[in-house]
């Protein structure tokens, strides 16, 4: 197998590249712009995304890139680098540190395309977050090594919802309304948050709409090297046209599934 440790060197070489930018514009004066969907996106948005593939293309010249902000580069080369500049602008906009850096590697091949890498960087967040994993080589938090929760049973276990609005609109969201009522607690922590306390072991699962892959790529390879499981919500393996996640501790799977057995991804995923 193909050593990844200088992939994921790299991958966090590029991240805080952009962290410099991102500490350098926060609470500062720049334009706001918004895309057709609403979102906004800054010049801090396309000097980190720029900063990331300069770190990465310099290494990896052969390497492919989708961004959020610069679109894709050599999309059908064997290796891609996935990134999210700042997932999050809204927050990094209104000053307050709840964004992210989200690099990941996906290795195409058969019968399938693969994550291999991530890198999730919360710079300004409680001191600073970042957790990496690269597939075989276990997963990190500022470090130190992470690893799920031994929660078993709904009695126990703390669920976290993200995009609950669109998850409310799904007619599916009546069964997990009977979820809601069966775990422990029940928290909506949302982003980059909820993933880096499942995979440390300080929530159980969640269950979010209304993403892209460029949003969950790093944090699929982060959260089942710490011993996890991901799908979409309808149980689908993630990929690039994913719109949702189911995620659990590696342990909760079975308990939770029929709960969101309804949901359809082609009907229930946002279009756009």
């Amino acid at each position: 197998m193909t050593d990844l440790q200088p992939f994921l060197d790299k991958a966090v070489e590029a991240a805080r590249a952009a962290e410099a930018i991102i500490r350098r514009y926060y609470h500062g004066d720049f334009e706001v712009e918004h895309k057709a969907d609403a979102s906004p996106v800054t010049i801090a948005d396309v000097e980190c995304e720029r900063a990331i593939k300069a770190v990465l293309s310099q290494a990896f010249p052969e390497h492919g890139f989708q961004g959020e902000e610069l679109g894709g580069e050599q999309a059908d080369a064997d290796y891609v680098w996935l990134i999210d500049p700042i997932d999050g602008t809204k927050s990094f906009v209104r000053g307050y540190p709840f964004f992210s850096t989200q690099i990941a590697l996906l290795k195409k091949g058969e019968p399938k395309d693969e994550l291999i890498v991530g890198v999730s960087n919360a710079p300004l967040f409680n001191g600073g977050e970042m957790a990496c994993a690269a597939k075989g080589l276990g997963a990190t938090l500022n470090g130190e090594p992470i690893q799920t929760s031994g929660i078993d049973t709904l009695a126990k276990a703390s669920l976290s919802l993200g995009n609950i609005a669109s998850l409310a609109a799904s007619p599916a969201w009546a069964s997990v309304g009977r979820l809601i009522g069966e775990v422990h607690r029940i928290r909506g922590y949302g982003d980059f948050y909820h993933y880096h306390l499942l995979a440390s072991g300080r929530i159980d699962a969640i269950l979010e709409s209304d993403l892209n892959i460029l949003d969950i790529a790093a944090l699929t390879v982060i959260l089942r090297e710490a011993g996890g499981d991901i799908t979409e919500l309808g149980g689908g393996d993630i990929d690039l046209p994913t719109r949702s996640v189911f995620a659990t501790n590696g342990r909760l799977r079975d308990a939770i599934a029929p709960f969101v057995a309804d949901w359809d991804e082609a009907r229930d995923a946002p279009k756009g």
